[in-house]
């Protein structure tokens, strides 16, 4: 979950804003689950998925209200959002819920029917995924202290990722296009890759690190992904801290999609 923290006006209202949960040190919260939903359809065809929103709060209820905005991921696989219909990407003019307000009391979750229609006229072949992002905002803001010390007023709002794709066979696919390493302040490889398939590619990088001299390996955390297709990524790991000077070979798993498709790189660079 990745959370912003906006500054509002006059320093005395801040909003929270998060995927899938977001709590407060004033105890104000709300969760939503899953954190990602996934439609199969097409054009003149509907479908329904329930999501759960929950006020984790014991004592404070929540005056929640909905709404869809769009999301694109950045080069470095961070969220972007955009307002509602900006993106050609875009499915949310195609999501409507029952209740777009509602309240919670503390302690309460409520599930919600979120419906998916795409227009029977709809004809697009270059956009073969569209998302959108369903936010639940809070709209009763409680009481809270900042880290100076000065009275403020919180509100959290949170969402949740909505995918779209056709009914039918689909291609995930991952293509490495570069692999390179570059000795800044803190060393790194960077792996660059596109999603070139025909759907959503998420899954793991793994890294493990060879010194030619020694023959000690060195395997690195795995790092998770994201990506949709047209997607164009460049992802950083970073070397560790006491890596010993030296001539390394590096090789990179990328493994993605439900199919498990696995693609290999390999490095050859010297670690000064």
């Amino acid at each position: 979950m990745k959370t912003t923290l906006l500054k509002a006006i006059g320093g005395i209202f801040v909003l929270l804003l998060g995927f899938g949960s977001v709590a407060t040190q004033a105890q104000t919260g709300i969760s939503i689950s899953p954190p990602r939903v996934y439609f199969v359809i097409g054009p003149g065809q509907s479908q329904t998925e329930k999501v759960v929103v929950s006020n984790p709060s014991q004592d404070y209820p929540l005056e929640l209200a909905v709404s869809f905005e769009d999301w694109a991921y950045t080069t470095y696989g961070d969220n972007q959002m955009f307002q509602s219909g900006t993106l050609a990407t875009s499915c949310a003019a195609w999501i409507s819920v029952p209740e777009a307000y509602f309240s919670l009391a503390p302690g309460e979750s409520k599930e919600i029917d979120v419906q998916m229609t795409v227009p029977a006229a709809y004809r697009n072949d270059t956009v073969p995924v569209h998302t959108a992002i369903l936010y639940v905002t809070q709209l009763n803001p409680r009481d809270g202290v900042d880290q100076q010390g000065a009275n403020i007023r919180i509100a959290v709002r949170t969402g949740i990722k909505l995918y779209q794709r056709l009914p039918g066979s689909f291609h995930p696919n991952l293509e490495i296009t570069n692999f390179r390493y570059e000795n800044v302040e803190i060393p790194r490889v960077i792996l660059d890759f596109e999603n070139d398939g025909d759907v959503w590619a998420d899954g793991q990088i793994s890294l493990e690190l060879l010194n030619q001299a020694t023959g000690t390996k060195t395997v690195l955390p795995d790092v998770l992904f994201y990506s949709m297709p047209g997607d164009q990524r460049q992802q950083y790991l970073e070397l560790p801290e006491k890596l010993e000077a030296g001539k390394y070979v590096a090789t990179a798993i990328v493994n993605y999609g439900e199919a498990n498709t696995i693609k290999i790189a390999e490095l050859e660079f010297s670690h000064d």
